[in-house]
């Protein structure tokens, strides 16, 4: 069987002879797929939390580090349209430095709020490395629930909503393809689409999300073709949610007149993909303004 790889987003391989189990000597290969990122929570050095420029810098990127560890998607850095970001203040109390935290919403809508450990003052002031990596190091724990808590309240506002049952997806037309690929590869990715997070219909009608495909193969090297295959993900609105790309060189014999287990396994690959482009987008649209928690 001829695989077609499928790596992560933006991420594009070099030329090469692909390993095991991509047996069969494919040849050059490269593969994409492009999928708008899940949102993540941003968090920019803060400005109005006792610490010098320098210090703000450290105490962000370590911040950021420790939620990462708590499965918790965030980056430091400046804030983003389209995406959560976590504002930190600090108060004085005595010989200590109390931080506070706040989660803000793509809408600028305050979502929920923690209040820090206490950590040495002395050490906070002078940017003492050990003393933030410290005040990180406590208070993650606490966001990381924060954070779940405000998913939970968000997927409970709406019965109806998409994060409240399983989406929809209808499969629409594949061209382009030599042979038989634009029956064969609609067929197969019917088998490879859907799981338990999302339902394959009939009916674009019913669908909250359709995916189409295109192909395109052109002569290669030594007699081979290249393939690219194009996979678009667009919802109710016709507005593109995603797309998966998939490019490999196979011999004219793997995909004319059939396709056979070329389509299938680049279809199973590619379910991954489009599964994840459905996800995203529902991350994306529960951010949207009017979404805040109860």
């Amino acid at each position: 069987m001829k695989r077609f790889p499928l790596l992560l987003a933006l991420l594009l391989t070099g030329c090469g002879t692909l390993p095991q189990p991509f047996y069969g000597n494919p040849g050059p290969a490269a593969a994409m797929l492009a999928i708008p990122p899940a949102p993540v929570l941003m968090v920019p050095p803060p400005t109005s939390a006792l610490l010098g420029r320098d210090a703000a810098g450290i105490y962000a990127h370590d911040l950021a580090t420790e939620l990462a560890d708590y499965d918790v998607p965030s980056v430091a850095g400046p804030i983003q349209n389209n995406n959560w970001d976590l504002q930190v203040t600090a108060a004085l109390d005595g010989n200590n430095i109390v931080p506070a935290y706040d989660v803000i919403g793509p809408n600028k809508t305050s979502y929920g709020k923690l209040t820090g450990q206490p950590v040495s003052a002395e050490g906070w002031a002078n940017g003492s490395r050990t003393t933030l990596l410290k005040a990180a190091t406590a208070d993650a724990p606490g966001l990381s629930k924060l954070m779940s808590q405000i998913n939970a309240n968000i997927q409970e506002s709406n019965p109806k909503s998409l994060e409240n049952r399983s989406p929809r997806i209808a499969i629409g037309t594949v061209t382009g393809a030599p042979g038989d690929g634009d029956t064969a590869l609609p067929a197969d990715l019917a088998h490879a689409l859907p799981g338990p997070n999302l339902d394959l219909v009939a009916n674009q009608q019913d669908a909250d999300f359709t995916v189409t495909g295109t192909v395109k193969a052109t002569p290669a090297q030594d007699g081979q073709v290249l393939v690219e295959l194009d996979w678009v993900v667009r919802d109710t609105n016709n507005r593109i949610a995603g797309q998966v790309t998939q490019i490999h060189t196979l011999s004219p014999s793997d995909i004319t007149p059939h396709w056979g287990d070329v389509a299938a396994a680049a279809t199973e690959e590619a379910a991954t993909g489009i599964q994840n482009v459905v996800q995203n987008e529902i991350l994306k649209k529960a951010s949207k303004p009017g979404r805040a928690p109860k």
